[in-house]
């Protein structure tokens, strides 16, 4: 017999749509591990190291236990610093860290995973969701 799937809803706190990848994402991705996003309408100074993104829903930012999705890959979200939710409803503005800590070094820090980034693309969407209550496991359901 197999065990029943469990499902649950999940409130979109965060949606946007990568517009322009830099030159230097890759690379801070891939060989660090560092994911920064800014609003497209952020300073030209900072678009080479950055993934840029329209925001059309920024109601709020991550917590630990909330799941970024970033083109379609799920990524639960560890640790997140003080200003982060601050900076990403207000500027557009966040730092993922794939260092897989459970405690944020900087204030604008949002950890994830060891290895979980994925290089994003112009038209991948970017949002961040919260589950909408306890999640059960099947064998809450024996």
């Amino acid at each position: 017999m197999t065990a029943p799937e469990v499902t649950v809803e999940e409130q979109v706190l965060y949606s946007s749509t990568v517009t322009e990848v830099g030159e230097q994402v890759g690379m801070f991705v891939g060989d660090h591990g560092i994911l920064v996003l800014f609003g497209a309408d952020s300073p030209a100074e900072l678009h080479d190291f950055s993934a840029l993104h329209e925001p059309t829903v920024a109601s709020a930012g991550p917590r630990p236990g909330d799941v970024v999705e970033l083109g379609g890959t799920r990524i639960p979200v560890l640790a997140v610093g003080a200003v982060v939710e601050a900076n990403l409803v207000n500027l557009g503005h966040i730092d993922f860290k794939a260092n897989g800590s459970g405690e944020a070094d900087m204030p604008g820090d949002c950890n994830l995973p060891v290895g979980s980034l994925v290089l994003p693309q112009p038209g991948d969407t970017f949002r961040i969701l919260r589950p909408a209550g306890p999640v059960a496991t099947p064998e809450d359901a024996s």
